[in-house]
């Protein structure tokens, strides 16, 4: 079994971003760090005193991989709503998915491209409601967002690029545990993720089962499937083979292969949603004003080249790649024994869900560690949506259900 690596004991350093200006779009302009303005927090200073929504930069210790490497110069932005109980108890750390980031809550912003991906759930007086629940939510290492990844500088004054270590779900989770160790959480109250953040949430609950409570495993598998291996492989094959990547060195070279990018989008959405509701919304109409059969679009290529627009403004490429290459590696069974293994030893109270028309990850899935885990409650909460994976954002008022149901376990686990 892998096991977890000790708790750090050395202080750790946070400071706050105060940027000015929306950072320049990764994929477009890189790297994409020259225009924060930081400081380092006094001592006197507490990360609990942050106004809400501030984004704040921890720098962790050494991260043990499971590669047997150990990654140095690892820094984590994160951010909090609500206060901090007196026994600091209260804590809901919220993993965010694959190209989604640490803003749960709010508008958009200078430092925010998209406004919270549930905001309509968590906030005060809601499902997860911040005038109970101190929530944090962190940017996963590997990612684009502020937390250490292939655009961020290295040690040697560029960027990581392809030499950025090849990681695993189970090392982002590490990476989450060292930074509750920094913020002096020994336990969290619940672990709540949908998709890439399930899956981590999983991870949390089989793995550090003592820094946790409950967990909320959403519209994820127990390990990934030859159908999303398939169809993540061909995205990252569209990145890779074009010229502009330059083996994933191409930060500071004035060319990125962002345009790939949105192309490994379009494919991407097409398994986010759902089938029926995409030909309901599109069918073979042709694009106002444009006629297919003259060289223009149809209305659902539109869609999509907006949807790959939306991420090119956003995103880096070298994420996209690394992160999509961790989902492909998703496998909690691995080094225990196999999947039904794994979750059968688990015994942290986990709350499942899954979407009706998810092709990505269909109910099958999670009716597998449902059945397999060790300590599922409530059987498998399944969501009603025509919306597909996206389902676990856009299903608001069912998403909520589950979530209410989640926070209820919290407070009734010790």
């Amino acid at each position: 079994m892998t096991v977890s690596s000790p708790r750090p004991t050395r202080s750790v350093t946070c400071c706050v971003t105060q940027q000015t200006s929306r950072p320049p779009a990764a994929g477009k302009l890189l790297p994409v760090t020259t225009n924060q303005r930081v400081h380092s927090l006094t001592d006197t200073e507490s990360w609990e005193d942050i106004p809400d929504g501030q984004l704040v930069y921890a720098d962790l210790p050494p991260l043990p991989l499971d590669s047997g490497e150990v990654f140095e110069n690892v820094t984590m932005a994160f951010q909090r709503w609500g206060r901090l109980s007196p026994a600091r108890d209260n804590v809901v750390l919220v993993l965010h998915a694959l190209t989604g980031d640490s803003h749960v809550i709010g508008a958009a912003d200078d430092n925010h491209p998209t406004p919270g991906w549930w905001g309509n759930v968590i906030g005060k007086g809601l499902a997860i409601d911040t005038d109970e629940w101190c929530v944090i939510a962190a940017n996963t290492i590997g990612g684009c967002m502020g937390s250490t990844g292939p655009s961020s500088i290295a040690p040697d004054g560029m960027a990581w690029g392809s030499r950025f270590p090849r990681i695993t779900l189970l090392d982002q989770v590490r990476a989450e545990v060292f930074l509750m160790d920094v913020l002096g959480i020994d336990r969290v109250a619940a672990v709540l993720g949908g998709s890439l953040g399930g899956a981590r949430a999983l991870e949390w609950a089989i793995g550090f089962p003592d820094r946790l409570r409950s967990a909320l495993v959403l519209a994820i598998s127990a390990r990934s499937t030859a159908y999303l291996i398939g169809v993540q492989t061909a995205q990252i094959a569209a990145i890779k083979s074009h010229p502009d990547w330059q083996g994933g060195d191409y930060y500071g070279t004035g060319r990125s292969p962002a345009e790939a990018m949105g192309i490994a989008r379009r494919m991407a959405h097409l398994t986010y949603r759902g089938e029926a509701e995409l030909d309901e919304r599109f069918g073979n109409a042709p694009q106002d004003g444009e006629d297919p059969l003259e060289g223009g679009r149809y209305s659902i290529e539109s869609y999509l080249e907006y949807q790959a627009e939306k991420l090119i403004e956003r995103f880096d490429p070298g994420s996209f790649v690394l992160l999509t290459e961790v989902v492909n590696a998703h496998d909690v069974g691995r080094n225990r024994g196999g999947v039904h293994a794994a979750l059968g030893n688990c015994t942290v109270p986990v709350v499942v869900g899954g979407i009706d028309s998810d092709m990505l990850f269909p109910l099958r899935l999670q009716q597998e560690i449902v059945d397999h885990l060790g300590n599922a409650v409530g059987g498998l909460h399944v969501v009603h949506s025509d919306k597909g994976h996206d389902g676990f954002l856009a299903a608001t008022d069912e998403v909520a259900e589950v979530l209410r149901f989640t926070a209820e376990v919290a407070r009734q686990s010790p």
